[in-house]
């Protein structure tokens, strides 16, 4: 998916949920296209922004969509948990299909032989290269704790 088709996405998508009036869904794509547009200003990005780059965006206000929910559950505000879960159904609309936990742990396994690590001491060797195969179809913290549990 090429930076323009998602950047076009979220803006279609937004210009409808305007007109839908669906103030969940306008409320969400805004402050992914605001993400975005930080991103673009921090300077960090000078080519531009990439599809990836996009994508490791939207997962980090879906990280942080996740993260909220799991606090809101903590202290018992299922209300509140709620809202974010269906924020983070609509920022899930834009990253790529996330791995089962069968699927990323066979991915793991496979960079464990390649790298050959032995115990959680290599697991600097592992993660990087985990990580770059997975490139936004799970989160880090899942991939971590397979990588714990199977160096283990």
């Amino acid at each position: 998916m090429s930076e323009q088709t998602l950047l076009d996405r979220v803006n279609n998508d937004l210009k409808e949920a305007m007109r839908q009036k669906d103030e969940t869904a306008k409320l969400t794509l805004r402050s992914i296209k605001s993400a975005i547009l930080e991103a673009q200003k921090s300077g960090n990005f000078e080519a531009g922004l990439s599809a990836d780059d996009l994508i490791q965006i939207i997962g980090k206000t879906a990280k942080q969509r996740r993260d909220t929910i799991a606090e809101y559950e903590r202290v018992g505000r299922d209300d509140l948990a709620s809202n974010e879960s269906a924020e983070l159904a609509i920022i899930e609309r834009y990253l790529p299909k996330q791995l089962s936990a069968n699927e990323l742990e066979a991915i793991v396994r496979a960079v464990i032989v390649e790298t050959g690590a032995q115990s959680v001491r290599d697991m600097s060797k592992v993660m990087p290269l985990a990580m770059e195969r997975i490139a936004g179809q799970a989160d880090g913290r899942a991939v971590n704790q397979i990588v714990r549990r199977l160096l283990g």
